[in-house]
């Protein structure tokens, strides 16, 4: 028997984990002020990099001591800078719960061969951060972009650890509260949160991180553009807009716009709100649906940005297949699109809740969430 589509559509049917939605009142036009075809160190590009530099210290809330760099190659370039250029002095704890966690071991333990312990947990759960040694320099991620799980809070790390923290906060920047005397580096980038544009990360020094470049220089070279320091002093310019390569003007102007937004709905806690508001939506609709479920059975580590589900039904018989064809019948309709389960997840769905998607758009989409699963039953 044919199931009748639901009526009403989401107005943006873009539930993507990254690069995400942009804010609800993107539009070209407002990326006008964009100093196209200048050089970003002339003095119009220093302010606007400078901007977008201060604009995330006041919206974050990171102290005025902590430096904020802008640097290539997204999330990813961010943090493998910090790792080559502070990993080394002392043995590592390196910490996995998804994929991206895993890949960082993976660097730490086979590209750099520094002395590490491993400490991981299956999809949807979480390490017990209290169990690891802070004497060493601590690598993990905030927020699992592919899991759905986040840590719930920074209660396990020691104020007084002689390591580093390293935080990967990519898809947790700007949706969770981040402690940030508990951290020593932090990196995100533009494309999840706030939508922007991809190919640029954030970079967040605390004077303990800073102490450590200036101190302490790596057993192997670094390339060029890994480079913080400069004659045993901390370069800078680096976290005052001049940045190590060229960024595009253009994606800096959409990512003060996407900032400008966030203060226009009330700065972090606005934005937190929003996200809350999203996930809501789906735990409701989880609750009064029994075929489907949280990938994390932990309602204190769910994520509140890349909520993943599972499908728990028995007459699935092929999990993978069956979640790809759900996916597939919502992006066909044109009402969700992106939200298959990343490819080293387990098989399910990855619904982007961050501050920039509706509530609205949340809540349309889900009955045609419930008709794919029904027709893809039936079929």
């Amino acid at each position: 028997m044919a199931i009748d589509q639901p009526a009403t559509r989401p107005a943006n049917p873009r539930f993507s984990s990254g690069p995400c939605a942009k804010p609800p009142v993107f539009n070209l036009n407002n990326l006008s002020d964009a100093p196209l075809g200048r050089s970003h160190r002339a003095a119009v590009g220093k302010a606007k990099l400078l901007k977008a530099i201060e604009d995330t210290r006041e919206i974050l809330g990171v102290p005025a001591d902590y430096r904020i760099g802008i640097v290539p190659a997204s999330d990813t370039g961010a943090f493998e800078m910090a790792m080559w250029s502070l990993l080394g002095e002392r043995p590592a704890e390196m910490v996995a719960w998804e994929s991206f966690g895993a890949g960082w071991v993976t660097d730490v333990v086979k590209q750099l061969k520094i002395d590490a312990t491993t400490h991981t947990a299956e999809y949807g759960e979480i390490v017990d951060m209290a169990a690891l040694n802070y004497d060493n320099d601590v690598c993990f991620t905030w927020n699992g972009t592919t899991s759905g799980v986040r840590m719930p809070n920074g209660d396990a790390i020691p104020a007084d650890r002689a390591g580093l923290t390293l935080c990967d906060a990519t898809s947790a920047a700007f949706a969770m509260d981040l402690p940030w005397d508990k951290l020593d580096v932090t990196t995100f980038s533009w494309q999840k949160v706030l939508g922007g544009e991809a190919a640029h990360g954030m970079l967040i020094l605390s004077p303990r991180a800073v102490e450590r470049l200036e101190s302490y220089t790596p057993a192997w070279p670094l390339p060029k553009i890994f480079r913080m320091t400069k004659g045993g002093k901390l370069i800078e310019g680096i976290f005052k807009g001049e940045t190590i390569n060229t960024p595009s003007m253009l994606c800096v102007e959409d990512y003060l716009q996407a900032l400008e937004w966030a203060r226009s709905v009330g700065g972090l806690k606005g934005l937190i709100a929003r996200a809350d508001a999203n996930t809501k939506a789906i735990a409701d609709f989880v609750d009064a649906h029994d075929w489907i479920e949280f990938l994390a059975t932990d309602p204190a580590i769910r994520s509140n940005t890349s909520v993943c589900l599972k499908f728990n039904d028995a007459r699935i018989t092929d999990g993978a297949a069956f979640a790809k064809a759900v996916a597939n019948r919502l992006a066909d309709a044109d009402v969700a699109l992106d939200i298959g389960a990343y490819r080293d997840a387990p098989a399910g769905l990855r619904i982007w809740c961050g501050g920039t998607i509706e509530t609205l758009d949340i809540e349309a989409m889900l009955p045609w969430l419930a008709w794919a699963f029904e027709t893809e039953i039936n079929a």
